[in-house]
């Protein structure tokens, strides 16, 4: 997954909304539970699935969802072994 949009960081009780968009079309709407994340354009998953086919298999199963709830201005993972980058910026 390749994105370089501007996007929106929901929390909610039970769950993160992440939604990104561009050009004003969402082109992705993820929603990150405790124990899977579900994507509007797939069924959801479990996290250890999701991590194995998008991120790396060596990453904890909670790694998305502790990341999208950092606090920060500016959040940056880099795995070069991996070849993953993540940049969440804040206004």
């Amino acid at each position: 997954m390749k994105f370089y949009d501007k996007g929106f960081i929901y929390k909610f009780k039970d769950y993160t909304q992440v939604q990104i968009f561009t050009a004003g079309t969402a082109i992705l709407d993820m929603k990150i539970y405790e124990d899977k994340v579900c994507r509007s354009t797939f069924k959801c998953q479990d996290l250890k699935t999701f991590n194995k086919e998008n991120l790396s298999s060596t990453y904890p199963d909670n790694f998305l969802k502790e990341l999208f709830e950092r606090n920060g201005k500016e959040i940056t993972h880099r795995d070069k072994d991996n070849e993953i980058l993540i940049k969440i910026k804040r206004d």
